[in-house]
């Protein structure tokens, strides 16, 4: 990839090969304190700067598209390698985890969920194994959420065993505690399904309906309905289906602190909260709150959303950034992609918005 000019203080920690995990929980810090370097008072973007990125971006075989919006203004849109329209829903991947926990939020904001520290078994009781661990009545939405369950992961190796099991949220439930509640990150796809299953049991109504009236209608986007599981649950945390563009109101949602219009779409207490760090993966680095990861670029915070292969919404407040990615869904994993993405976002976005159109 061809470097860009930068200025990089604090870069992206461990973006390539896995990181060690960490022995011990990131102390949670509020998304309001200030970065690095202090935001210029500069608009768009400056055109020399985002020109060389759009070059370095060609050079990209499994991108498939890019959108730069500066507060509020879109100012590139572009796709690459036959990538499909931008208007298109695209299949996000994990990406989606970052959409169920807008949901949870909404759920607590309107007293279908009690709050954070709700226990799984408080909705999932009959689902639970007949004689299980007593830490799994330990188990919250928030461990859920952060991928602090303690539970057996059910993505990697234990992803397949898992999909094609009778009844996904009882082998959920049923997986052995490698770590006690509120440990460390286990990154695991069944977290986020039980949190849809507590969504549909808690609400009487089914994940899609929801993420219809809570999110799609009043930011006008849509989100198609997509895979569930033998019970009828939709998949909470792989395979949803958004465009680019509607990746992209979904990040200026959360730039915007949850109003969109004029309408308040989601708690802002609930965008600080996600944005919180709670944890630390062990194969980036980087820190993770509630569904979203916590970095900095070019020294200034960047909070994003991954999906496998490179399925990106990066939201970076100080510089007024949403910034969408989206790429061929079959990258292998542990290639250099997703560094290359994170790539963009630093040596050529960033000061691209720092220096200003």
């Amino acid at each position: 990839m061809r470097i860009l000019p930068a200025i990089t203080i604090v870069i992206f920690a461990g973006c390539g090969a896995p990181s060690e995990p960490s022995t011990s929980n990131a102390q949670p810090a509020s998304v309001s304190e200030r970065s690095a370097l202090v935001a210029p008072d500069t608009s768009g973007l400056n055109e020399q700067t985002i020109e060389a990125t759009l070059e370095a971006a060609e050079g990209l075989p499994q991108l498939r598209s890019l959108i730069v919006m500066r507060d509020g203004e879109v100012l590139v849109e572009e796709r690459f390698n036959g990538g499909p329209p931008l208007d298109r829903g695209v299949n996000i991947k994990s990406a989606s985890k970052s959409v169920m926990s807008a949901l949870v939020g909404i759920a607590i904001h309107k007293g279908v969920l009690t709050g954070v520290d709700q226990t799984v078994l408080s909705v999932l009781e009959a689902d639970a194994p007949a004689d299980p661990d007593p830490m799994l009545s330990e188990v919250t939405v928030g461990h859920l959420l952060s991928m602090q369950s303690g539970l057996e992961r059910t993505s990697g190796a234990n992803y397949g065993r898992w999909v094609v099991s009778d009844n996904w949220v009882r082998h959920a439930l049923s997986r052995p505690f490698v770590d006690e509640p509120g440990g460390r990150m286990l990154y695991s796809t069944g977290n986020t399904h039980l949190l849809s299953a507590m969504l549909t049991s808690a609400s009487g109504r089914d994940t899609y309906q929801l993420a219809e009236d809570w999110l799609t209608e009043p930011l006008g986007i849509s989100i198609p309905s997509w895979q569930t599981d033998p019970q009828g649950i939709y998949f909470g945390g792989n395979n949803m289906s958004m465009s680019p563009r509607d990746m992209a109101a979904f990040g200026e949602l959360y730039r915007l602190g949850g109003v969109v219009d004029g309408q308040r779409v989601l708690s802002e207490d609930w965008i600080e909260e996600s944005w919180t760090p709670r944890t630390v993966s062990p194969w980036s680095g980087e820190q993770y709150g509630y569904g979203w990861f916590i970095s900095d670029a070019g020294g200034f915070p960047v909070r994003y959303a991954w999906g496998y292969g490179g399925q990106m919404i990066y939201v970076l407040p100080d510089l007024g950034l949403t910034v969408v990615i989206t790429s061929d869904t079959g990258s292998e994993r542990g290639s250099s992609h997703i560094r290359e993405l994170h790539e963009l976002l630093e040596e050529g976005i960033v000061p691209a918005a720092v220096d200003g159109g």
